[in-house]
């Protein structure tokens, strides 16, 4: 076909093309109103019903439920929305009926009546429903921790990280992707102007409410404790204007920044840490770690850890990754062992078919001595030194 025909062709076509659709020009206000009527809609689809009024529902939901209300009262509303409710929701076909311990939703308008001047929904100050006052009494019931000294240097560590860049702290907010779901094992946060480290995970279970929960021990900087739920924590973080997020240490990529042209990257040093219930495991778990060089995917060599005897035949959590470029793995693997070989702990455990293992790997060493290591050997000073059992220290070698 000439390219006259084709123009010709698309000239036929052209006069059957639909007719471009006039973009809706619309308010501050009703852009707001609209996209609040959307949060709406999508707790219609996930729910399959319209947010409902009451004491032992979700906070959002209502509020969600008290916004329906007055979206429905409005007509102005309801003619801007008419077009975007694809459920009936403000023909009332799934009313959002009141129970009768609902709380007192004038206190819940109030805090709606803000949302004209752009704050968002999620984004309490003042209301605080009987759930959220039970898990503030919560966090409040702390007690005195027992064995703080193992955890001292932990909080001692993360403020020098702080101080030096290696560690930052971001505010924990929704709208920064921080869902509870981020909140694990061995993650610090800043809570009541203390760090809060958390320390152990329990095993997740599902709430009342639908949602999966999990009971927490967090360790306090000033040498208290609380055994709190994940949902408890994740709450007090949001109502904490000073509430954040301290992130994990940013060791950078070994040896370059990146990948110099032409080299491919080589691997990744790992650091885990056990969830063995071995005794000499759990005594000092917060210092025992298995340190590794591998140059595929960290998850993927963790995979099924706890059908392995390598892994103490349970699971493990990455504590720290290191990337490295144009270096021998093995050697490199090789040489960290070799540096911290005075801490190498002996284990024997059964493996599935009753032989007894001797795991290698495993060794007794903070982790913040272990940052200190990949940092010599970036500046290749490693060489020099070794770790001291005895000082908990790289020592240098005369």
């Amino acid at each position: 076909m000439s390219d006259f025909d084709l123009d010709e062709l698309a000239g036929e076509l052209a006069d059957f093309a639909p007719a471009k659709k006039k973009e809706a020009a619309y308010t501050a206000r009703e852009e707001r109103i609209i996209a609040g009527f959307e949060d709406i809609e999508r707790f219609y689809e996930e729910h399959g019903r319209s947010p409902r009024h009451g004491e032992g529902r979700d906070i959002f939901e209502r509020l969600y439920a008290v916004r329906l209300d007055r979206l429905r009262a409005q007509e102005d509303c309801r003619e801007l929305l008419a077009g975007f409710d694809k459920h009936g929701l403000l023909t009332g076909g799934d009313a959002a009926v009141p129970d009768e311990e609902a709380l007192d939703d004038d206190d819940l308008m109030a805090e709606l009546a803000g949302l004209g001047e752009g704050d968002d929904i999620t984004q309490l100050r003042h209301v605080r429903s009987a759930e959220e006052k039970r898990a503030a009494e919560e966090v409040a019931n702390r007690e005195k921790c027992q064995d703080f000294a193992q955890f001292k240097p932990l909080f001692d560590q993360v403020e020098r990280d702080i101080a030096d860049g290696t560690r930052s702290t971001r505010p924990f907010v929704k709208d920064a992707g921080f869902l509870k779901a981020d909140i694990t094992r061995g993650q610090f946060f800043v809570l009541g102007g203390q760090f809060a480290y958390v320390a152990e995970l329990g095993e997740p279970f599902k709430a009342p409410n639908g949602e999966v929960d999990a009971r927490l021990r967090v360790i306090y900087s000033n040498g208290t404790e609380s055994n709190l739920l994940l949902r408890s924590l994740q709450r007090a973080l949001y109502k904490d204007e000073a509430g954040r997020r301290v992130t994990e240490p940013e060791a950078g990529p070994l040896f370059a920044d990146k990948a110099e042209e032409g080299e491919i990257e080589t691997g990744t040093i790992y650091v885990l840490r056990s969830r063995s219930d071995h005794p000499l495991v759990a005594e000092h778990r917060q210092v025992i770690h298995k340190i590794g060089v591998t140059s595929g995917s960290v998850e993927t060599r963790i995979a099924g850890a706890e059908k392995s005897a390598t892994y103490l035949l349970a699971g493990v959590d990455v504590v720290a990754t290191y990337k490295v470029y144009g270096v021998n793995c093995q050697k490199l693997e090789t040489l960290i062992h070799k540096v911290f070989a005075a801490a190498q702990i002996e284990l024997a455990i059964p493996d599935r078919f009753g032989h007894v293992v001797k795991p290698r790997e495993w060794f007794l060493v903070p982790v913040q001595v272990i940052d200190e290591a990949v940092e010599r050997i970036r500046d290749r000073s490693i060489l020099n030194y070794s770790y001291d059992p005895a000082t908990g220290r790289l020592s240098r070698q005369e």
